[in-house]
């Protein structure tokens, strides 16, 4: 499934390929976040243009809405969405575990009520395999515990040890089912154990012991700070296997990518440029705006000169202020389009300066112009 092409000589960074079935994605790489079949305010055609290889859907929610029915019906999320290239679905384990009141955990699973009508359902790994089957995976991640930030070596413990057993049934499920809709599905575990590194490394071994087709760091980005998160990471990657996929979940802003790339790690997802698109909030190749700042006012220049997509260098910033002051629909479409090119663009810079052996020092140099002290 993956193929180690080239490594950074000053670094863990590395640049390979990822072949499915749907397509072949290169990394380093960000996966855009499609939760319910689209990336808000994103049509697929505009994601192409973009230059997206994958996106990410969401278990949780597509089990709620459209339901398994639909997706049945008709022929898996990649048909009913129009979506040819690969797609991971997370497990919906960390929406489910952040209704709290309204999730009960056992041994055998997660009892929940929908946040849309409150109707009852229950999760367990074999079920939640079962529904990525549904929907089409390209590639699945296991129903894992999340566990809660800060906890202490015992509640980690625990926690972590319930994952690897829900690890093995998930594992059991796939091999006791086959895939859907003419395409192979793949398998991540996901190494967790919060904090402490004790715990981690028993996470990984286990998994990689149980044999998944890649391994993800789960369970950071939750509230520590950036440096125990990066410690975790180049702790976690010396472990994970070198000729597999490596996958961060949930991470995060472009110097936490571009530190964990540094580390060794390959995928990524964040909700953050579309959330933050639609606030205004804008990420560019000089640094990050916001443009409900006056300034912006008279802004005669593109919303980024240094990326090449249509909503970035042929509209100006005052434009699209203006669009946001007036809450007009097409500023979440641009400001989306925008803050997605720019998290694409900075994945496949990072990959060239890798292939090129280049990639610690264009690192350094664009957060210093990217952060100034």
């Amino acid at each position: 499934m993956y193929q180690l092409l080239a490594q950074d000589p000053h670094s863990k960074a590395r640049a390979g390929l990822i072949t499915t079935d749907r397509g072949v994605i290169e990394t380093p790489i960000f996966m855009p976040v499609g939760t319910q079949g689209t990336v808000k305010a994103i049509e697929q055609r505009e994601l192409l243009e973009l230059g997206a290889q994958i996106i990410l859907g969401n278990t949780y929610h597509l089990y709620l809405r459209p339901t398994e029915d639909v997706l049945s019906k008709m022929g898996g999320l990649h048909k009913f969405m129009n979506w040819q290239k690969p797609i991971l679905t997370d497990s919906g384990g960390f929406q489910v575990f952040s209704l709290k009141e309204l999730m009960k955990l056992t041994e055998d699973g997660a009892a929940f009520s929908s946040h849309i009508d409150g109707s009852k359902h229950f999760f367990s790994p074999e079920r939640v395999m079962e529904i990525q089957r549904c929907i089409g995976s390209d590639i699945m991640m296991l129903l894992d515990e999340c566990t809660s930030f800060p906890a202490t070596h015992d509640e980690a413990k625990r926690s972590m040890e319930r994952s690897m057993r829900w690890a093995q049934r998930c594992k059991t499920a796939l091999e006791g089912s086959e895939p859907r809709y003419g395409a192979r599905q793949f398998a991540f575990g996901i190494g967790q154990g919060s904090v402490y590194k004790d715990l981690r490394r028993e996470s990984l071994e286990t998994l990689i012991n149980i044999g998944f087709d890649g391994y993800a760091i789960g369970g950071l980005a939750v509230g520590e700070k950036a440096e125990i998160m990066y410690d975790i990471v180049d702790f976690s990657t010396d472990y994970m296997p070198q000729n597999q996929p490596r996958y961060l979940m949930g991470v995060g802003t472009p110097q936490n990518i571009l530190s964990c790339i540094e580390r060794g790690v390959d995928m990524f997802d964040c909700v953050m440029p579309t959330r933050n698109a639609r606030n205004a909030q804008l990420f560019t190749t000089t640094g990050r705006i916001n443009l409900r700042n006056a300034k912006y006012r008279f802004d005669e220049t593109p919303i980024d000169a240094g990326l090449e997509n249509y909503a970035s260098t042929n509209f100006s910033r005052a434009y699209l202020r203006h669009l946001f002051m007036a809450d007009e629909i097409l500023a979440l479409q641009l400001a989306s389009q925008h803050n997605i090119a720019f998290y694409l663009w900075l994945a496949r810079t990072a990959r060239q300066h890798i292939l090129e052996g280049t990639y610690t020092a264009w690192k350094r140099s664009f957060l210093e112009q990217w952060y100034p002290q």
